[in-house]
């Protein structure tokens, strides 16, 4: 009776997954084979900026379903190919209201510029640029295009940049919680507002750093694009805010008018019988995985938090942002096993996680070294902590200007919630055997002092760990490591006067070096092995398919008799065998 049930439920759930994600598989499937509309023979690109931008695609093949929004790689790489697409004869880009992150903005603007080469228009417009976020990377953006238009009567505030941070501290102070973390050293800030009220002159000092050096390189580079002083258009942004019309008379944009306007006109430059055609259809309906033959440079991207395992049951409709230490891993020894690739940049956007995920991450890439393959770092918007740690023994590493990069530093702890609990009656109460370190983490009470010092050792060893690592692989002294470490933030314009990163440039330039290094001339064929399943694997997750799952969806396939259900089974199974594994969580973080 018990198999019986057994089969009877894995019968159902097969039925679930065949009438549910067999209609939406087939979508993708047809949707991929029927493949884009054909483009007009004069297009102009609509590039939409103002939703949720990542660093990279999603690696989750169903994300698509839902996704909103470009990233910054599809973006270029769409560019890329529309300069040599007699098809494409221009680009209006619209842009967000608030403030892009700074990498990524540095990233687009390469892309943008390099597009510019091919003597095809780039119109940027704007409804209004307003005082929050980083505001001057958005105006660089559109600085890089042929022309800036806004909106009538818009607003221009852009006078600078500001950051926001929160301190608990009084609220933990009077409702009894107590923080207990351990930082490695004084510029590692990421839980000073669990620790303090205000502060510490090392948070503001590298906190200023940063926010400087971004802006340095904001208005750099649009002075540059603008043609302009930077001296005077620093001045002239921080006299602000403006509206769009004061804007245009300071040179600080170019036209002002609405959005049609803008349109028609890149439309009128382009020919009789141009169109405007979304910039998403172009660029995910022409992103090849792999083409072509002869030597390949690997493609492998990474973004988000660093984690130990692969990825489990997470949303197969969600884009993902977490880096799975053994699905990068896999891919680097794919990229080690396939002949064709000679070398690898890795894309990495990442503020930190586990010092273990990252750790077995960098085994990868000394592996991929060792084989002979080199292995570029580019660095988008993050490349801090783990971020860090999983580049530093790269073969090269390439960072935007404004990357924050570096934090080779680590934390870890608890709260000691015992004595709030306390103030509502409630109690907690600890029993253990062994060491009395066993109940370090316990939230109930503070460290004692042997725990503390314990726990302060195991923090060294990491630390030193990190430091080690970079010292072997930026070639420099653990010293002068150790000086420009203890937690520090660095831009990735910084970074390279510091021996952090080899050079300061985009994805592009960091192809280039792989180029270099292996030895490949001419264009580079580029190829794309990142972590990545098929619609049927994210689907697998979403329902749990399980060994005995497949099989009853099998029985269920052969009892409808039906062509797709038996492809369905096969894809299945084949997804079933290459997604074992199991997350685990590390209790330190880099971020």
């Amino acid at each position: 009776m018990k198999q019986f049930l057994l089969t009877a439920a894995g019968v159902f759930a097969g039925l679930v997954i065949f009438m549910i994600g067999l209609p939406l598989v087939l979508i993708s499937i047809l949707a991929g084979a029927a493949g884009p509309a054909p483009l007009p023979a004069r297009t102009v690109l609509d590039l939409d900026l103002r939703g949720a931008l990542t660093d990279q695609s999603a690696q989750n093949p169903l994300a698509d379903f839902t996704r909103r929004g470009e990233s910054a790689m599809s973006i270029i790489e769409g560019l890329r190919r529309a300069e040599s697409d007699e098809r494409i004869k221009g680009v209006l880009i619209r842009l967000p209201e608030g403030g892009l992150e700074p990498g990524l903005a540095d990233e687009l603007r390469l892309g943008i510029k390099h597009f510019r080469t091919s003597g095809k228009p780039v119109v940027a417009f704007s409804q209004g640029l307003y005082a929050s976020g980083v505001v001057t990377a958005t105006y660089m953006v559109g600085a890089a295009a042929d022309e800036f238009w806004m909106q009538p009567g818009a607003s221009f505030q852009v006078t600078g940049l500001s950051n926001d941070d929160l301190f608990f501290k009084r609220l933990f102070d009077k409702y009894g919680v107590k923080p207990q973390y351990e930082q490695r050293y004084e510029y590692k800030n990421a839980v000073n507002g669990y620790l303090y009220d205000d502060y510490t002159p090392a948070h503001r000092e590298a906190e200023l750093s940063w926010l400087g050096s971004v802006y340095d390189t904001d208005v750099a580079a649009a002075a540059a694009d603008r043609k302009q002083d930077p001296g005077a258009l620093r001045r002239a942004l921080e006299a602000g805010p403006y509206l769009a019309e004061d804007a245009v008379g300071l040179r600080l944009i170019d036209r002002v008018g609405q959005a049609h306007e803008a349109q028609q006109t890149l439309l009128k430059r382009a020919g009789t019988g141009a169109e405007l055609v979304d910039f998403s259809d172009f660029a995910h309906g022409r992103r090849p995985r792999s083409s072509g033959s002869g030597p390949a440079v690997a493609v492998i991207e990474a973004e988000g938090d660093i984690v130990t395992g692969k990825e489990g049951a997470t949303n197969p409709f969600a884009g993902g942002s977490t880096i799975y230490s053994q699905d990068v891993s896999d891919a680097f020894y794919d990229a080690i096993k396939a002949k064709d690739v000679k070398a690898i940049v890795f894309r990495v956007n990442s503020p930190g996680g586990s010092d273990t995920a990252s750790e077995e991450i960098l085994s990868a890439i000394r592996a991929a070294k060792a084989a002979g393959k080199p292995v570029v770092v580019s660095m988008g918007t993050y490349g801090a902590s783990g971020g860090y740690w999983i580049a530093s023994q790269a073969s090269a590493i390439v960072a935007e200007p404004s990357t924050l990069t570096g934090s080779i530093g680590v934390f870890g702890g608890k709260f000691d919630v015992g004595p709030a609990l306390a103030r509502f009656g409630v109690d907690m109460r600890q029993l253990g055997v062994g060491s009395p370190y066993a109940g370090a983490f316990s939230m109930g009470q503070e460290f004692t002092p042997e725990q503390r010092a314990a726990f302060a050792r195991w923090m060294d060893r990491i630390y030193d760990n990190f430091t080690a690592r970079v010292a072997e692989g930026r070639r420099l002294p653990i010293e002068r490591v150790r000086e420009i470490a203890k937690g520090h933030v660095w831009t990735g314009a910084q970074a390279r006067q510091l021996g952090l990163v080899d050079q300061v440039g985009g994805f592009y330039d960091a192809v280039d070096k792989a180029k270099a290094l292996a030895g490949i001339s001419g264009e580079a064929r580029l190829k794309r092995m990142s972590p990545g399943g098929s619609p049927i694997e994210a689907l697998q997750k979403l329902m749990g398919v399980s060994a005995s799952t497949a099989h009853a969806l099998g029985v269920a396939g052969r009892v409808l008799d039906a062509p797709q259900a038996r492809g369905m089974i096969d894809e299945v199974e084949a997804a079933r065998l290459r997604s074992q594994g199991a997350m685990v969580l590390a209790p330190v973080r880099l971020p």
